[in-house]
């Protein structure tokens, strides 16, 4: 047998990095084109784009892994309290160059990718987002998963693998068009399917009574159908921490893919309909709920996610051999908003049907277990679901509501006696009408804490969405105000300004945002000033280039970039920001040679499939953009461009090249918004209502740096008692007047005076959301916004300030405050050993 030789003394040792793990750039370089050979199964000459980003994904996925494998052994062997994170959405993000910076290897690794002569922003630009949210809802997740992982705290995400997003937005004759979202066609690089942890969700049917083997009536649920959850798993790495938490999301699967007998008999599409009614469930993002196959589609997604997401947290508990009435103890559950509700009945059902809990131990358990977060307060998306229709889908599930609103409403009598009108008011079924199960109460009634997501947000939640539960749980209700990772949303999103605020303070900002407060210090340097204004300047020259090689529009770097960029909705007021534009253009049509600082609004968002309102406020933005850009009156001082298919990736983009962001919604209608924070981290000022987390932005960055305009939340109420008559304005006001009959007549839609008519007959009519309240206010404080964009030094003093005062609102700060005030969780420290191959086999087979 051949031996190796022996070393010579003296000679050096010469160590070579794992294939798996390495980070020097020849080991980076080698790993890059095995995986491109061995997993893509391509050589260079006929590999795509695509290929290549597959390749670096799976290069970088490995070395996520032992961080991954490590973290989940560690929670196992120290059977950790966790916080499971329940939400419909999960607006991830691309996750090539977030995981790039978490690692600590972008540079490296461009570097690397360079060296093989290809471009890592292009390998970057391949990736599909994953379309798994829609808003705000679905980013907040998102970047709590991120500040979970950063520090430390052992959480779990769950949700809903969709395999077709909401939809993709494309532009024609101004109008919104959905394409289908197909963001899994070419695979997903970074998610491990997990079918051996596959649970069982039943639907339907009806449920018996039974008496089990120790005398006691039990209740027993026979399913009309069944149908397979399979987790799939995708690592969420924290910033510089080797703790990699799990985004695990449920696919639908039928439990028996294929009926040979029916396929036998020639019923070639019977032989597999129940594959495609079961995968159904999670075949898009928000079916359209305004038919009843949506809405009871919509129930049914809910209900898998959820029922999924408790047995596998059961399944754990018994893995790691903890006791199940410390189900409280082990797993910290947050209901991200009403979505997953359908939890507290869930739960109860498992317990008791499932584990022979009596129902006095389930109720404490489930109520110890679930934290609630309320993300809205409009009245109208409030979720309820009508009791025929729950009755249907999960009949056990509704018997469980009405014993928790039996009991919930004998505690409210004793604690108000002879209020008949509260009762009914409380009641989680509403009897006005058709009677509806109301999931925010039955959250609220469920769940140990209650949080709105911004102070203002928190307050009109006791005084007014959930008064009555406020005054009979006062200890429940907390804040807890929204933030966004910095990791994505400047570091990764503006590496220039990312290192320029690196080169003065250092990068702990990165890890604590507060330390952004030391740029102060060099806001009256005149040099600095020049490097950010430089950087600005560049990354809209960027933008500008990208509008015009997508649109074919020219738009000026210089003008002040005004961006509204959010989901499209009448209380967020896209069309105020319309009226705005129509000022200025008649105002330079009155007179062409009037001094206007030049602006170029951008627009982006989506509007609900069957929202007819918004997708008209989209039509009316494109229609005040063909007319606006090609008046040569306006000699390029306004442009308007609606920046279509809105999401992430194109957010990483936008945010950085802002000088005005627009957050106007109508005071008392925005929980919070996040938005605002982004536009702000990256040194835009913002124009805004006192709403949602505005107030807060205003309070740290000072009323001075901060555009204010319009109606409090207070005055709003006290308008709209009073008896708001919108139309008044229109008679009082003579430029607001031009504006609405420049739309009327047809001005802006070729003649056409019917087109925005349901818009023009909203607002002098009805105007629930006050823009014609706010109008003049608006206008007024745009035109301050034009005088000092006019100073650019003085701007640019401003916004150095907006960011340096961000440390708020990142959500590691958010997640410290969950922590310590409803999860009382712990960070927990994740130890690795330096991963070979050659140690593979010396694992402990039962230690994972």
């Amino acid at each position: 047998m051949q031996t190796a030789p022996d070393i010579p003394l003296g000679c050096p040792t010469v160590r070579v990095e794992d294939d798996r793990t390495g980070l020097d750039i020849e080991t980076l370089k080698r790993a890059f084109l095995d995986n491109l050979f061995y997993i893509q199964g391509k050589f260079p000459r006929i590999a795509t784009l695509n290929d290549y980003y597959m390749a670096l994904s799976y290069t970088v996925r490995d070395r996520l892994l032992q961080r991954w494998i490590n973290t989940a052994q560690t929670y196992t062997e120290q059977a950790s309290r966790t916080v499971a994170y329940l939400s419909a959405e999960f607006l991830m993000g691309p996750h090539l160059g977030n995981n790039l910076i978490n690692l600590g290897i972008y540079d490296l690794v461009k570097q690397a990718i360079e060296e093989l002569g290809l471009n890592l922003d292009e390998l970057l630009e391949q990736e599909e987002e994953p379309g798994l949210g829609n808003g705000g809802l679905g980013r907040l997740a998102a970047c709590y998963l991120d500040s979970l992982a950063t520090l430390e705290i052992p959480a779990m995400g769950y949700g809903i693998r969709y395999e077709y997003g909401i939809f993709d937005q494309d532009i024609r004759d101004g109008w919104q068009i959905e394409i289908t979202d197909k963001w899994l066609r070419y695979g997903n690089p970074w998610e491990i399917a997990r079918p051996e942890w596959a649970v069982e969700v039943k639907f339907g049917g009806h449920t018996e009574t039974f008496v089990d083997e120790h005398g006691h009536s039990r209740k027993r649920w026979v399913p009309y159908k069944e149908v397979l959850g399979i987790p799939y798993d995708t690592p969420v790495l924290g910033y510089k921490v080797n703790t990699a938490n799990t985004l695990r999301l449920w696919k639908a699967e039928a439990i028996e893919s294929f009926d040979f007998e029916a396929f036998n008999k020639g019923d070639y599409l019977g032989a597999v309909h129940e594959k495609s009614a079961s995968e159904n469930i999670t075949k898009v993002l928000y079916p359209n709920d305004d038919v009843s196959q949506g809405k009871e589609l919509r129930l049914e997604q809910q209900f898998f996610f959820v029922s999924c997401s408790l047995q596998d947290m059961i399944r754990i508990m018994e893995r790691q051999n903890v006791s199940l009435d410390r189900f409280a103890e082990k797993f910290t559950v947050q209901l991200n908003d009403t979505h997953p509700a359908i939890a507290v009945a869930e739960l109860m059902r498992l317990l008791m049907d499932e584990h022979g809990m009596t129902w006095d131990v389930a109720w404490n358990i489930t109520k110890q277990t679930f934290q609630y977060t309320n993300h809205t307060l409009l009245p109208e998306a409030l979720e309820r679901w009508p009791i025929s229709l729950l009755g249907k889908v999960l009949p056990r599930h509704l018997e469980i509501i009405y014993e928790i609103n039996h009991h919930f409403l004998d505690e409210v009598r004793i604690k108000f006696p002879d209020d008949f009108d509260r009762i009914r008011r409380m009641s989680i079924i509403d009897e006005t009408g058709e009677r509806y199960v109301r999931m925010a109460f039955l959250a609220s009634v469920g769940s140990n804490s209650i949080n709105g997501v911004a102070a203002l947000h928190s307050e009109l939640l006791k005084k007014d969405v959930l008064h009555d539960f406020y005054e009979l749980y006062p200890e429940k209700f907390t804040n807890v105000t929204n933030g966004v990772t910095p990791r994505r949303f400047m570091v990764l999103s503006n590496p220039r300004l990312d290192r320029l605020i690196t080169s003065k303070i250092g990068d702990g900002w990165i890890k604590d945002l507060h330390d952004l407060h030391k740029l102060e210090a060099f806001v009256e340097d005149p040099e600095f000033r020049q490097q950010w204004w430089q950087i600005k300047h560049a990354i809209k020259q960027d933008l500008a280039a990208h509008i015009k090689q997508n649109y074919n529009i020219d738009v000026n770097p210089d003008s002040l970039f005004d961006i509204q960029a959010k989901r499209i909705h009448e209380y967020k007021r896209q069309h105020l920001n319309v009226l705005h534009i129509i000022t200025l253009y008649n105002r330079i049509k009155a007179n062409p040679n009037i001094e206007i600082t030049p602006r170029t609004f951008l627009f982006g968002g989506k509007a609900a499939p069957g929202y007819f309102m918004a997708k008209l406020i989209i039509k009316l933005i494109n229609s005040v953009a063909d007319v606006v850009n090609s008046d040569p009156d306006v000699r390029d001082r306004l442009k308007v461009v609606f920046l279509k298919d809105y999401n992430v990736k194109f957010a990483q983009r936008i945010y950085p090249a802002a000088d005005l962001s627009e957050q106007i919604s109508t005071a008392g209608k925005e929980a919070s918004g996040t938005g605002n924070m982004k536009f702000s981290m990256n040194g835009a000022l913002t124009i805004g209502t006192l709403d949602g987390a505005n107030l807060e932005i205003r309070e740290e960055v000072g009323a001075e740096n901060f555009f204010l305009f319009g109606l409090t939340a207070g005055e709003v109420y006290a308008m709209r008692a009073a008896g708001y008559e919108p139309i008044e304005y229109y008679h009082s006001n003579a430029e607001l007047r031009l504006v609405l009959d420049r739309l009327s007549t047809g001005f802006f839609s070729h003649g056409d005076r019917e087109l925005f008519k349901p818009i023009v007959d909203n607002l002098l009519y009805s105007d629930p959301f006050f823009l014609l309240a706010d109008y003049q206010s608006y206008i007024d404080c745009q035109d301050q916004v034009s005088q000092a964009y006019r100073d650019r030094d003085h701007w640019t003093r401003l916004s150095i300030l907006n960011a340096a005062r961000m440390g708020k609102f990142s959500s590691d700060r958010s997640i410290r405050d969950y922590c310590n005030t409803i999860w009382h969780t712990s960070p927990v420290k994740v130890e690795i050993e330096e991963y070979a191959q050659t140690k593979a086999t010396t694992l402990k087979l039962n230690g994972l």
